[in-house]
């Protein structure tokens, strides 16, 4: 979420390796419920199952990202790579995964542990820029936003958000909060302008679905930077 490089020779096989590592990566496809069910039934925690997650992945997408111990080595495009290295704390330490590939927009998501917390990190494979997110995020169809929903009992943002993507790096433009309480959602796009969301009120058996428009007055904008 190791890499099997071809044996050639010295020479020869340095210049494969490079031109795998650096062309661009198949389409990404992130795992769905029934693979992660599957993948981490048995894992320790979120650390260990998002590892389980990235050794399937870098076999989908070969040439995206390579593990070298606690480092993961993004390629950029068209050269260089960034490095991603596992640290370790009394907490827990901070991990990262390859996650998904969002191909629209030449990006590598990863999934990122923090002790018990857990977010996602884009990272721009043009610029090797770098955006923390809530939650895993979903391209619009017109790829110039993403949304995220990230609601839970705890460390949990609670609040729908849309973000800006440009060349330049992913900013978060507005975000929206329900009067209610929600235990999960997951936000999709129906449109470049609409998002879907099923959402779970606390205390609730059965899941409902509202739309939010982008031209809904009661979203919040995100402050300048």
């Amino acid at each position: 979420m190791a890499s099997q490089r071809p044996a050639l020779s010295a020479a020869r096989g340095a210049h494969a390796v490079l031109l795998a590592f650096f062309a661009v990566a198949a389409h990404g496809t992130p795992p769905n419920r029934d693979e992660l069910g599957k993948l981490c039934a048995e894992a320790d925690d979120s650390a260990h199952c998002a590892r389980l997650v990235e050794e399937m992945q870098l076999k989908r997408l070969p040439n995206l990202a390579l593990r070298e111990g606690p480092a993961l080595k993004v390629s950029l495009y068209p050269s260089g790579s960034a490095t991603f290295a596992d640290t370790e704390a009394l907490n827990g330490g901070r991990s990262f995964s390859l996650w998904d590939y969002v191909s629209e927009i030449n990006t590598a998501l990863l999934f990122v542990t923090n002790g018990d917390e857990v977010s996602f990190l884009l990272v721009q494979r043009a610029t090797g820029k770098t955006t923390e997110l809530p939650s895993e995020p979903k391209l619009s169809p017109d790829r110039a936003r993403l949304v995220t929903a990230d609601f839970c009992e705890a460390r949990c943002v609670n609040e729908i958000a849309i973000w800006r993507v440009t060349r330049e790096g992913v900013r978060k433009e507005s975000s929206w909060k329900p009067r209610e309480t929600w235990t999960d959602a997951i936000a999709n796009w129906t449109s470049a302008t609409a998002v879907s969301v099923e959402y779970t009120p606390a205390g609730a058996q059965a899941s409902s679905k509202l739309e939010r428009r982008l031209a809904d007055s009661d979203w919040v904008p995100a402050p300048a930077r």
